[in-house]
């Protein structure tokens, strides 16, 4: 007879539940190295096809299925199920609406993003070939470009839960700091006023949860001390 892995797994659907609850299963381990996302594919396809959730790549690239795993935020497809305590939790990612089972509404989130204009912005005449970069220079965007955007880190943070209409979370500050440090782009000062505000950017306590929560290993807390650090500098 094949192990098992028990899981509990958050369920609600809008449209027939009155309240949220949490359903058991078990899954066979029946090959090794299996991931959460794994469990869950069996799940929906073996045993209930109504549970909801999203993937795509099943690599740890797109950032689509993270979600709340014993309490900590992470990507279900990198996350294996050897020695995760059992039963275990799977609930969506905290501090967003949630549309059903483990899909969360990433409308706002995404809206934030947006509000920082990720893209390079440049006055000078664009060159004939590239806008070059020395080795030094690419290198100061290690840890901020890998950010995959999963949004683990900002909602595991609690400035962002309770200040999430105001505080762009470390997910977007980190998105904002790759833009400030790379060498190309031309709109720092703009990138610098847009965020000096005492909510956008100062509701950041450094309590690193999200640096925790990161499965890319990235430090969003440096990111957002580097852009605090630079507002500083231009005012002495």
């Amino acid at each position: 007879m094949s192990e098992t892995v028990r899981l509990s797994v958050f369920r609600y659907d809008p449209e027939r539940d009155e309240r949220p609850f949490m359903q058991g299963y078990e899954v066979p381990l029946n090959r090794p190295g299996m991931k959460l996302l794994d469990a869950l594919n069996y799940i929906k396809w073996e045993l209930d096809g109504s549970l909801t959730y999203r993937r795509s790549c099943g690599e740890g690239i797109c950032g689509s299925d993270g979600m709340n795993i014993n309490g900590v935020n992470g990507l279900a497809c990198i996350t294996p199920l050897a020695g995760l305590k059992q039963p275990v939790h799977v609930r969506p990612l905290p501090g967003m609406p949630v549309i059903r089972d483990l899909v969360v509404d990433m409308d706002h989130f995404f809206d934030q993003y947006r509000q920082i204009q990720p893209w390079l912005q440049t006055t000078t005449p664009t060159p004939e070939h590239e806008r070059l970069q020395s080795p030094a220079e690419r290198a100061e965007l290690d840890g901020q470009y890998e950010c995959i955007l999963c949004a683990c880190c900002t909602t595991s943070c609690p400035s962002w839960w309770w200040n999430g209409e105001r505080f762009l979370g470390p997910a977007v500050l980190l998105q904002a700091n790759r833009w400030i440090v790379d060498s190309r782009d031309e709109a720092t000062g703009k990138r610098l006023d847009q965020l000096e505000d005492a909510f956008r950017l100062y509701r950041c306590h450094q309590i690193m949860n999200c640096m925790e929560a990161c499965p890319k290993e990235l430090n969003p807390t440096a990111a957002i001390d580097s852009i605090k650090r630079k507002i500083l500098a231009r005012k002495s």
